[in-house]
């Protein structure tokens, strides 16, 4: 996950954390002097679709790629295999600064133990089926138990989480006055919204009442965000929830309207290729959710590169791109009608500092956020997916840290383990229980981006900025764009690739 130290524990204890590199992407962006920007760089071939030194610009356009991803990460090859797959587009490249693709997507295996140390798992929307399908990991998907338990600890005790709406009035995480409030609130008999955007914090006090925000949704978004939903937004990460209201005038009425809506609207079939989950349940693969970066990886072959760190980009004369990298081979250089940056924002921000200083610090300073102590959650993983622990063993992730606790990347190794241990002891595990196998430590200081308020402002002005100063075609993706959970990656990818498919149909192709 983000921001956070993952623990994972085999029965007794398991922790995952590392520092993530700081290796950048690319270095710098400029709109070049036409008389040097194309001929004055000496280049070797790629291979797969053409890298271009210096030729005529007939020749040259002729053997331009239609679209370059920066980053193979989920979001970059996602990218990739939806043009490929959705739009038949194969003219592309994904290209990686690092040795391997899928991101922050890191699963391990060893002594007959599977766990995850960055994402754990997916909600098995319909377009994440989609590109497991396509990938060929249909008969490798594992879906969870629906009806597994949820827990919050709350006044030392840790109490269930109603599943579905015949558990509301008898679950004790709440008293019998906050179900009252929150069920009032939620048809409407509650303050007005504020002329002001709300944060996660304002937004469900003043729909839900105060229980709801500090028995659930606090918990939730540090399980989730690691963040402090004081400062998150509640348009920008829980946008869905927050539409209910405004298209509804409460969120009960929200719901019914898109209910309405749905029923009403004519539906495409679904694909008949895709599973169906049965519940509200999460998914991943028999082997680890690495599993679908590497399948994508070996569909797309050599239109994958690795190891290939992007120097410079500069804009062509008659359009398109050109992208300069140091690969391992020598310096290549690569022609594009499109770019889609998928790096981190911390990484792309240098691309587009030239454009909006003001844009860079911002989103620099906004997304990302240090990593505390407190053990936020805990995922029994052996008992939500198979093969995950040996027979008789039992495999814990636990993921400690967040915004409101910031430090913990000054702590040693051993005071991790031993602040996940205590924290298991006083919840799950019998105080007198032998210490833990510890499998992993790693710790993440730029994982999960914050959504804080303004930030879709934020990503509005990046967006126009590139579009009205004459980048054209050149397109954002990734997490801190579409969302931070990996369906949500998915989803966005789609959405990209019809953009880039849109955009080269209007302007290149017409």
């Amino acid at each position: 996950m983000a921001s956070l130290t993952g623990v994972h524990i085999h029965f007794p204890a398991l922790i995952s954390f590392k520092p993530l590199s700081s290796s950048s992407q690319f270095s710098s962006f400029a709109k070049p002097r036409h008389d040097s920007g194309i001929v004055r760089i000496r280049c070797s071939v790629a291979e797969g679709p053409p890298a271009v030194s210096s030729s005529s610009e007939n020749d040259s356009r002729k053997s331009m790629l239609d679209c370059v991803i920066v980053g193979a990460g989920i979001s970059g090859l996602c990218i990739a295999q939806a043009l490929a797959t959705k739009h038949a587009n194969s003219n592309l490249m994904v290209t990686e600064a690092r040795e391997r693709v899928g991101g922050n997507i890191t699963t391990v295996e060893r002594d007959g133990y599977l766990w995850e140390e960055g994402p754990n798992s997916f909600q098995p929307s319909d377009p994440m089926l989609t590109m497991a399908v396509d990938s060929g990991l249909k008969d490798e998907l594992v879906l969870g138990d629906p009806n597994a338990p949820r827990f919050v600890l709350w006044n030392g005790k840790l109490r269930p989480v109603p599943s579905k709406p015949m558990d509301l009035p008898f679950f004790d995480l709440m008293s019998f006055p906050g179900k009252l409030r929150a069920g009032f609130g939620a048809i409407g008999l509650r303050p007005p919204p504020p002329g002001h955007e709300e944060s996660v914090e304002e937004f469900v006090r003043r729909n839900l009442g105060s229980e709801v925000f500090e028995r659930l949704i606090e918990p939730f978004c540090s399980g989730v965000y690691a963040g402090d939903p004081s400062k998150l937004s509640m348009k920008a990460a829980f946008g869905k929830v927050w539409k209910l209201e405004k298209n509804g005038g409460s969120i009960i009425g929200g719901t019914f309207k898109a209910i309405q809506e749905k029923s009403s609207s004519p539906r495409a079939p679904r694909d008949p290729r895709l599973p169906k989950p049965k519940g509200q349940t999460v998914g991943s693969f028999k082997r680890g959710l690495v599993m679908l970066p590497n399948a994508i990886s070996s569909s797309l072959g050599n239109k994958v590169k690795l190891s290939w760190r992007l120097t410079t980009i500069t804009t062509l004369e008659n359009g398109g791109y050109l992208l300069t990298y140091e690969t391992p081979s020598g310096m290549v250089s690569l022609r594009s009608r499109s770019v889609v940056m998928t790096v981190p924002s911390y990484v792309a921000s240098t691309i587009l500092r030239p454009l909006s200083k003001g844009y860079c610090r911002i989103l620099v300073l906004a997304l990302f956020l240090e990593i505390g102590t407190a053990v936020n959650g805990t995922i029994y993983s052996s008992s939500l997916f198979p093969n995950r622990a040996p027979a008789g063993r039992v495999l814990l992730l636990n993921y400690i840290g967040g915004a409101t606790n910031p430090g913990i990347t000054l702590k040693t190794k051993s005071q991790l383990v031993d602040s996940v241990d205590r924290d298991l002891r006083k919840m799950l595990i019998n105080t007198n229980a032998l210490d833990p196998l510890v499998l992993g430590v790693r710790v993440w200081p730029q994982a999960i981006p914050q959504f804080m308020i303004g930030h879709l402002d934020v990503l509005d002005t990046a967006q126009n900025a590139l579009s009205n100063g004459g980048f054209k075609g050149l397109f954002l993706g990734g997490n801190y764009v579409s969302g931070v959970a990996l369906g949500r990656c998915v989803e966005g990818a789609y959405d990209v690739a019809e953009e880039v498919t849109d955009y080269l149909s209007q302007y290149v192709y017409r």
